[in-house]
C-alpha cells in the first residue's frame, strides 16, 4: 500500500518544480476551502472566486511558508483574510449603490409600471423562504464581529480544531474558545426575541 505524501512534502515537491504536487493540495483542501468561503460569505460566485484566488496567492507564496507541513491552516489564513476583504468592499458597494441616483425609464428618477421588475427584488416565495430559521441564523451569523464570526464558522460549522483555527486567525486557544462563547451567547440572545 503507497502512503499519500503528507502536505509538507507536497510542498517541497512544488519548490523543486514538480508543479502536479500542488493539484494535489488543491484537491486535498478544495472542499474546505470552498465551504468556509461560503460560510463567511454567503454567496456563491464570491467563494469559488475567493477560493480560487486563495489557491492562486498560495501557490505564488509558497517560497514564503516557513512551516511546509502547516499547509493548511496557512491556506485557511489567506482565504479568510481574502473573505473579509471580499465582504468589506461589498459593504462599500452597497453603501455607493445607495447613494446612486434612481431611474426611471422617462430618465425623471421615478420608476413607473413600464420599467422591467428589478432582479433583486425578492418574490413573495422568496420573503417566505426568508423567514426561514436557518436565514435568520445566517443573518444573525453575518452580522457577529468578524473574529467571532470567523472562530464560530471555523470550530462549529467547519469543525476545525481549535489549535488549527487559533493559528488561522493569529490568536491563542483561549482566545478562539472566549470567541466561539461570545458568539453563541449573542446569537442565542438574538435568535431568543423570535
Amino acid at each position: 500500500m503507497v502512503q499519500e505524501p503528507t502536505d509538507g512534502q507536497l510542498v517541497f515537491r512544488v519548490r523543486g518544480g514538480q508543479a502536479a504536487a500542488f493539484d494535489e493540495l488543491v484537491r486535498r483542501y478544495q472542499r474546505q476551502a470552498a465551504a468556509v468561503a461560503y460560510r463567511l460569505l454567503n454567496n456563491r460566485d464570491d467563494t469559488m472566486e475567493v477560493s480560487q484566488e486563495a489557491f492562486l496567492r498560495a501557490y505564488d507564496k509558497l517560497d514564503t511558508l516557513d512551516k511546509p507541513e502547516r499547509f493548511g491552516p496557512w491556506l485557511m489564513r489567506i482565504l479568510s483574510n481574502l473573505a473579509l476583504n471580499r465582504r468589506r468592499s461589498r459593504s462599500l458597494r452597497k453603501m455607493a449603490s445607495l447613494d446612486a441616483p434612481l431611474r426611471g425609464a422617462d430618465g425623471d428618477g421615478r420608476a413607473d409600471w413600464t420599467d422591467p421588475p428589478d432582479a433583486n427584488m425578492p418574490t413573495p416565495l422568496a420573503q417566505a423562504a426568508g423567514a426561514d430559521m436557518r436565514e435568520l441564523l445566517a443573518r444573525a451569523i453575518d452580522e457577529l464581529p468578524e473574529m467571532q464570526k470567523q472562530a464560530l464558522v471555523m470550530f462549529s460549522l467547519q469543525k476545525m480544531p481549535q489549535k488549527q483555527v487559533a493559528e488561522i486567525l493569529d490568536c491563542s486557544v483561549e482566545a478562539v474558545k472566549w470567541h466561539v462563547f461570545t458568539a453563541r451567547k449573542k446569537l442565542k440572545d438574538k435568535l431568543a426575541d423570535l
